[in-house]
């Protein structure tokens, strides 16, 4: 097997590091995250970290960020090919659902936010990728819900309905309906009250 060139081991590295800094995060808290307990999940040095980020907010600011694009490309692959709309509802439900059980991703980005903002070093550069990321899952389900039409709502409400019902709530916990159960029963509502009324 051929070695890895320096550009690709630095690449792997930096992928076990941002792995390893979501997997602490979820596992001990914000707190209880530092720079060595990553490094040592990765099974690095701290020279390693710190030769790929500056500190973890910074891990923690990357991980969160390369994990936001990733929405909306695994829920195009979740809808393509439907057409029905209660198949492409169920399957942003089913979507919603599998990412609901990862817990960490909605902890890790309310517990990163909520301290950036407490210590007042929360920046727009911060808020984009979150703010992007909700514009383009709105966009994409108002173009597949509701096709050659304009529904009254805005794409980043939307998506914002949807990624906070998925990520920020606390239905995963609870034996009751599930986040892609309530996605799926706002959706619905969305495409209902956006149906053409006859005229009596």
């Amino acid at each position: 097997m051929a070695r890895l060139t320096r550009d690709e081991s630095q690449a792997v590295t930096r992928e076990r590091l941002l792995q390893a800094a979501g997997d602490v995060v979820a596992r001990d808290g914000y707190d209880g995250a530092s720079v060595d307990r990553i490094a040592d999940a990765a099974g690095y040095s701290k020279g390693a970290f710190y030769s790929n980020f500056s500190s973890k907010e910074d891990v923690l600011d990357h991980l969160l960020a390369s994990h936001a694009g990733r929405d909306v490309t695994d829920l195009t692959e979740a809808m393509e090919g439907l057409e029905d709309v209660d198949a492409l509802l169920d399957a942003v439900a089913r979507w919603s659902d599998a990412r609901a059980a990862e817990l960490k991703w909605g902890l890790i980005a309310i517990e990163f936010l909520r301290r950036a903002r407490r210590d007042g070093s929360l920046t727009d550069a911060q808020r984009h990728p979150f703010i992007e990321q909700w514009h383009d899952v709105g966009a994409l389900l108002i173009s597949r819900l509701f096709p050659g039409e304009t529904p009254s709502v805005d794409p980043v409400d939307l998506g914002g309905i949807v990624l906070d019902l998925t990520y920020g709530g606390i239905s995963v916990f609870l034996e009751a309906n599930s986040a892609g159960q309530m996605v799926r029963q706002i959706l619905a509502a969305f495409v209902v009250a956006n149906e053409p009324r006859s005229e009596n």
